[in-house]
């Protein structure tokens, strides 16, 4: 089932152009058509499993300065070898919201070919976006070597703090609550799909 991002560079005019160094952090995500500059500073990607979908957006809210909109639904084929000249209903979908996007306070939103778990998906994601963009750079810290395989006790030692100070990390970035997001943003996007 396709995924088509359109992530929009927020304050362009005002601000350095972003493009290059998100399309570089993005280069070793599975895609079924790789992001791409499409115009300006936006970039498109096409990709085909729900769970990357969720782990792009949440890389990307980390990111900050992006609007972000995801088109959940079927594709042209034959498709060609650049994400800028894809078609069909999902790039339509995804045109119109990252266009919604940039009206919402958390810069996400989802538009799909089953529009009731698109927008189930779009509050999820929300919700998800909301509690990255609220993380503290401690926090991070402690998610980012949990996340990469070390104990909690192991974290502490890396970091230099105690066990429980890393627990207090977890706790305090709701990096149980993200984990709960994850899985449904993922399913409610598969059915946005139709």
């Amino acid at each position: 089932m396709p995924f088509v991002l359109t992530v929009d560079q927020r304050d362009s005019r005002r601000s350095p152009d972003r493009v290059p160094e998100v399309l570089s952090a993005l280069s070793g995500v599975p895609t079924v058509l790789r992001f791409e500059r499409t115009a300006g500073d936006e970039v498109q990607g096409l990709l085909d499993d729900p769970v990357v979908v969720v782990d792009v957006v949440r890389r990307l809210v980390r990111d900050g300065g992006w609007s972000i909109g995801i088109g959940a639904g079927p594709v042209h084929t034959p498709l060609p070898g650049s994400t800028r000249a894809g078609s069909g209903p999902a790039f339509v979908a995804a045109r119109a919201a990252v266009e919604a996007a940039k009206r919402r306070p958390v810069r996400i939103a989802v538009r799909g070919m089953a529009p009731e778990p698109a927008a189930d998906a779009q509050a999820v994601l929300t919700a998800l976006g909301a509690l990255v963009e609220r993380r503290s750079d401690q926090a991070w810290e402690a998610i980012e070597l949990v996340e990469g395989g070390c104990t909690q006790a192991e974290a502490a030692t890396e970091l230099g703090v105690t066990r429980q100070a890393v627990g207090q990390r977890l706790g305090a970035g709701l990096w149980d609550v993200e984990r709960d997001l994850h899985p449904a943003a993922a399913r409610l996007l598969a059915r946005a799909a139709g």
